[in-house]
């Protein structure tokens, strides 16, 4: 029943900055873990970065101070402001979230639809 949602995605040049967005719905007791991956032709899925409840984050060395998440637990959402973007970020990004359906069950993954960023001048 959970659904992930992104938006903001799309062409900008190399050096360009873009915003996602991922908002969760659906009947939830907890969100753990929430995030982006991406996966780009021919590779791997990847982890982006992902902030737990408590705040903790985690991210690929490649991003480092090039991309920040944030969130907003009211609206069971979090945003991904990518900034000096390169052409090697080219990927179709997916919202992640790590779910507690109810006090009872055991957490699972859940995916968005993925969202297309394209670096390119």
């Amino acid at each position: 029943q959970v659904q992930l949602v992104e938006s903001g995605g799309g062409l900008v040049q190399p050096g360009g900055s873009l915003r996602l967005s991922c908002a969760a719905s659906g009947s939830m007791f907890s969100i753990y873990n929430m995030g982006w991956y991406r996966q780009a032709p021919g590779n791997q899925r990847e982890l982006v970065i992902t902030i737990t409840s408590g705040g903790r984050t985690n991210y690929a060395d490649s991003v480092k101070g090039r991309f920040t998440i944030s969130r907003d637990s009211a609206k069971n959402t979090v945003y991904l402001q990518m900034n000096r973007l390169k052409p090697e970020d080219t990927a179709v990004y997916y919202c992640y979230a790590a779910v507690a359906l109810d006090i009872m069950t055991p957490v699972k993954d859940y995916w968005g639809q993925g969202t297309q960023v394209t670096v390119s001048s």
